[in-house]
C-alpha cells in the first residue's frame, strides 16, 4: 500500500510497453511511480523540483538526450539521487563506464525483475544512503577503484559479480593463477549486503595440508601436539562476511568432503569439539585446474564440484585480455611511484611495445610484479624497455601463427568444403589474434554471439 512517505521511483525509456510493464510492477509493490519517454521530460521535472524522485531507472538508448548524457546532466546540478541504467549485453561496458561516472548500478535488457528488485531495494535502504552526504554517489566508484580492465572476458566477470553479490548461490571463479580471480571475489564481496562484514582470502596450497583443517574449522585446547589454547577457525572468523576459498582443487578428499558437509549444513565443528556451530559466511572457492577432468581422474569428488559450480565465472588470462595491459601498467606505475616516492610518470613506446607484445605467463601477478620492479630501478621519468627486466624468451610459448603462405597453400593442396574451409579461417583470425574474441569478431566481420557459436561448434570456447 502506498502512502506519502513510500519510496518514489522515475522510469525513463522509450518503449511504451516496457514503461507500463515495470510501472505496473513496481506500484504494486508500493512504490509511487512517475513514468516518462524522453529524458528531457523527466530532468525538466527534477530541475523544477516539481518531482523529487528518491530513485531515477533510466534507458541507455533514448533520443536526443541518452541516459548517459541524462546522468552527467544530474551531477552538473549536484543532484545526488541515484540512478539505476537499463542497458542491452553489448553495452556492458559503457554501463560500467556510466558507474564510474555516478551511476548507482546497470540492469540487462530484458529485464529479470526479481534481480532489478534486488538492485532499487538496496539502493533504497542501504544504511550509508543519505542525500545529505557523498557516501552513496562514491560507493561504486570505490567499489570500482581497484578494478582495472576494459576487455570484454574482463567486463563479463565483473557484471557476473555485481548480479550474484545478493543471492546466496555458490560461486566458483575459474582462471590461471594470477589472473586476478581474488579480483572479482572481492568485487562480489563489496557489492553485496555482506560488504559491512570481513572479506577473508586463503590459498588453499599455501598452507600445509596437516594444518589447514585447523585454520579453517579451528581447534579446542589440547585436541592435538601444540594446541596449546583454543582457535577459531576462520569459517567462523568471516560470520557476516565472505570467505574465498582460492586453488580449492587442490584439497585433499578428506578436506573436500568436509568442505561438502558445511556447503550443505551451514555448520562447523572445530577439531577436538562436539559442538556443531552455525556459520553466516559467504563462501567463494576459486580454481586454476580443469575439476571436471579433476573429477574423471578421482581426485576431486563429484558431488562437491556440482554443490560448487551453481554460478561459474571465468576469468581470462591476461594475454587474452590484451586491452587490459596498459590500463593495468598505468594503475600499477601510479601506485609503486606513489609508494617508493618514484619521479617516474609513464612508459617510452619501446617499453609500452614490449609491456604490449609480452606472453605473460604469470598474468596480472607478474605484471605488477614487472612495474614495480621498474618504478623502483628507473633512474629516468619514463621507464624504457630496460627498466621492465622482461626475459625475451618468455615471448617463445605463444601460439605458433601460420604465415599467409602456409595457410594458403595448406588450402590449395587440400580438398575441404565450405564448412571446413571456414572453420579453418575462423581458426587462423582466432590464433592470429591469440584468442581475443572481439577482435576476432571484428577481423571476421561478424558478431560476438556468431563468433561463440562457431568456437563452441569448434571445442574452443574454454580458450578465452
Amino acid at each position: 500500500m502506498k502512502n506519502k512517505n513510500s519510496p518514489h521511483i522515475l522510469i525513463i525509456d522509450d518503449d511504451i510497453e516496457l514503461l507500463d510493464l515495470l510501472g505496473s510492477y513496481l506500484g504494486q509493490r508500493g512504490y509511487i511511480i512517475n513514468r516518462f519517454k524522453t529524458a528531457e521530460e523527466g530532468l525538466v521535472q527534477i530541475e523544477t523540483k516539481k518531482i523529487v524522485p528518491d530513485l531515477v531507472i533510466c534507458d541507455l538508448k533514448l533520443p536526443m538526450m541518452n541516459g548517459l548524457e541524462f546522468i552527467n546532466r544530474l551531477n552538473k546540478n549536484q543532484s545526488q539521487i541515484p540512478v539505476i541504467l537499463m542497458t542491452s549485453e553489448g553495452s556492458v561496458e559503457v554501463a560500467v563506464e556510466a558507474i564510474k561516472n555516478g551511476a548507482f548500478d546497470f540492469a540487462l535488457k530484458p529485464l529479470h525483475f526479481p534481480q532489478l528488485l534486488i538492485s532499487i531495494q538496496r539502493c533504497l535502504h542501504n544504511p550509508s544512503y543519505s542525500r545529505e552526504t557523498e557516501e552513496t554517489q562514491q560507493f561504486e566508484q570505490d567499489v570500482l577503484s581497484g578494478i582495472v580492465g576494459k576487455s570484454p572476458g574482463f567486463l563479463h566477470a565483473i557484471n557476473m559479480a555485481r548480479r550474484v553479490s545478493n543471492s546466496n548461490a555458490n560461486i566458483l571463479i575459474r582462471g590461471e593463477s594470477g589472473s586476478g580471480k581474488e579480483i572479482i571475489a572481492r568485487a562480489v564481496h563489496e557489492f553485496g549486503e555482506k560488504r559491512t562484514g570481513p572479506f577473508i582470502p586463503i590459498n588453499c596450497t599455501a598452507i600445509p595440508e596437516n594444518l589447514l583443517e585447523s585454520e579453517l574449522f579451528g581447534h579446542a585446547k589440547g585436541s592435538f601436539t601444540g594446541a596449546h589454547d583454543k582457535k577459531t577457525g576462520l569459517f567462523e572468523e568471516a560470520n557476516k562476511g565472505t570467505l574465498f576459498l582460492d586453488e580449492i582443487g587442490d584439497l585433499s578428499l578428506s578436506l573436500q568432503a568436509k568442505l561438502l558437509r558445511v556447503l550443505q549444513e551451514r555448520k562447523i565443528k572445530r577439531i577436538g569439539e562436539n559442538q556443531y556451530r552455525d556459520i553466516t559466511a559467504r563462501i567463494i572457492c576459486a580454481t586454476h585446474k580443469d575439476l571436471k577432468k579433476e573429477v574423471t581422474d578421482g581426485k576431486f569428488r563429484e558431488d562437491l564440484y556440482f554443490r560448487l559450480n551453481v554460478i561459474p565465472i571465468s576469468m581470462p588470462p591476461l594475454r587474452q585480455r590484451r586491452e587490459d595491459i596498459l590500463p593495468l601498467s598505468d594503475y600499477f606505475l601510479k601506485k609503486f611511484a606513489t609508494l617508493n616516492h618514484s619521479k617516474v610518470r609513464g612508459f617510452n613506446a619501446e617499453s609500452i611495445k614490449k609491456l604490449e607484445q609480452h606472453f605473460w605467463r604469470g598474468n596480472v601477478r607478474e605484471l605488477e610484479n614487472a612495474i614495480e620492479r621498474a618504478v623502483v630501478l628507473s633512474s629516468d621519468d619514463l621507464i624504457k624497455p630496460e627498466d621492465l627486466a622482461l626475459e625475451d624468451n618468455e615471448t617463445f610459448n605463444e601460439p605458433k601463427l601460420p604465415t599467409n603462405e602456409n595457410y594458403y597453400e595448406e588450402i590449395k593442396s587440400t580438398s575441404m568444403s565450405l564448412e571446413e574451409l571456414s572453420k579453418k579461417y575462423i581458426r587462423f583470425i582466432f590464433d592470429k589474434n591469440r584468442g581475443a574474441k572481439e577482435q576476432t569478431a571484428k577481423d571476421l566481420g561478424i558478431d560476438r554471439k556468431t563468433l561463440y557459436r562457431k568456437l563452441k561448434e569448434m571445442n574452443l570456447e574454454g580458450t578465452t
